[in-house]
């Protein structure tokens, strides 16, 4: 297949202004890694973003010089070399603190799963031919000049998501593409989504089985917080996958009043609270989650939380929030009232959930006025004795709405402790 050169055209733009092709550190690579022969060029996410006008954050290249000289180059210049993946042509060059990955042009000779032999190449298409997604097969060279051997322009523009050559097969070769997919269109994909690829992904949906849960879980949570992750969750609802990944029923209309109670208070998405609403019913819920997905410590505290529905019924009462806001934090006290908010139906720009919400805003938390020396001296008390009065006052503080008087609080405390 011949390569495309799309500088001469006037629809797909040069990237030659883009800031991360100008930064110093891109720069360095891109010129160790060319002359003699040698051509590189930055590819996939890089580019894609770019072209959309989104965030670059992590730049991967592709180069036609094989892993052993990319590392020789590269500790000539100076930089750092790590053989992340150098079976697959993958290494990873760290210049001044920043890590590029640089993969050596490759094409599959045989596929088992995620496995694949390759063979190295210098021919751009057949490396392009080998990579999933239409959308991520654009390469740019230096001086931004883009590449599209497989006409990935034309449908990133389109909001197409279409996968290269058959899609069952590229499947095959990792079904955590099943899940790239969705995660595509729902970061990029406009319309109805591509007719063969859904089939395909439908038909093969049992393949998830064979992925690592932390696969998973890193896709997944990535269309929980995608920008149609709504309609995503849906679909895969709708054609029977989500049963797959969560082996249980969801709460589409929890997760979904969720969503638009973020977005009316502009707040930022967070997996593991989405994940929660999406498909914690009871406390049991949680660790059997955790445990399938193999969470965070600080996930599954998101999980655990988000069952306890006798805090949820006290809220939005503004006592209720002050208790909790002192007792957890302002993200936790957020992450509580957003998943009652949710689980209420109530309308996403209700004043007394807003005000329960902003509570940090508004509402400087107070600090405990005694410590163990003012319950010691109450009394002839010591070790455990002086923590359990101690704590039991702060409960007798906190219901009485935290009061501040010392003089009467401390006369409160004597009291309690004889």
């Amino acid at each position: 297949m011949a390569e495309q050169d799309l500088t001469d055209k006037s629809v797909p733009p040069s990237l030659r202004d883009a800031q991360w092709l100008k930064r110093p550190e891109t720069k360095r690579v891109f010129a160790a890694l060319s002359g003699d022969g040698i051509e590189t060029r930055a590819v996939g996410g890089a580019v894609r973003n770019a072209l959309l006008g989104l965030e670059v954050a992590d730049i991967d290249f592709a180069t036609t010089v094989t892993p052993d000289k990319v590392m020789a180059r590269a500790r000539k210049a100076g930089f750092k070399a790590i053989p992340t993946g150098i079976e697959h042509g993958t290494v990873t060059i760290v210049v001044d603190g920043v890590a590029f990955e640089v993969t050596t042009l490759r094409r599959d000779v045989e596929t088992f799963g995620r496995h694949a032999t390759v063979a190295f190449t210098e021919d751009w298409a057949e490396d392009a031919a080998r990579r999933d997604f239409t959308l991520n097969a654009l390469y740019a060279g230096p001086d931004g000049t883009l590449y599209d051997p497989l006409g990935g322009y034309d449908d990133l523009t389109a909001g197409r998501v279409r996968f290269i050559g058959d899609a069952e097969s590229r499947i095959k070769e990792d079904y955590l593409r099943i899940l790239r997919f969705f995660r595509f269109n729902a970061y990029f994909g406009r319309g109805p989504l591509d007719e063969a690829a859904l089939a395909a992904c439908v038909r093969l949906r049992a393949g998830l089985a064979q992925l690592s849960a932390e696969r998973v879980w890193a896709e997944f949570k990535r269309i929980l917080v995608a920008p149609a992750g709504v309609v995503a969750i849906e679909t895969l609802f709708d054609y029977g996958l989500l049963t797959e990944i969560l082996a249980s029923a969801p709460r589409l209309d929890r997760f979904a009043r969720l969503i638009s109670i973020e977005v009316a208070q502009s707040r930022e998405p967070e997996a593991a609270l989405r994940l929660a609403a999406l498909a914690v019913f009871v406390s049991e819920d949680a660790p059997r989650l955790a445990a399938r997905l193999k969470l965070s410590n600080a996930e599954r505290a998101v999980l655990a939380r988000s069952a306890d529905e006798a805090l949820h019924q006290e809220l939005p009462d503004e006592d209720a929030a002050k208790r909790l806001l002192y007792r957890s934090g302002a993200n936790v006290c957020a992450s509580q009232v957003l998943l009652a908010w949710a689980a209420r139906g109530v309308s996403a720009d209700d004043a007394a959930w807003r005000r329960a919400l902003t509570l940090p805003r508004s509402w400087e938390v107070p600090v405990f006025p005694l410590r163990g020396p003012d319950i010691m001296a109450l009394g002839d008390f010591k070790g455990p004795e002086i923590g359990e009065r101690l704590r039991a006052v702060e409960r007798h503080w906190i219901d009485g709405g935290f009061t501040d008087d010392r003089a009467e609080f401390l006369a409160k405390a004597k009291s309690l402790a004889s």
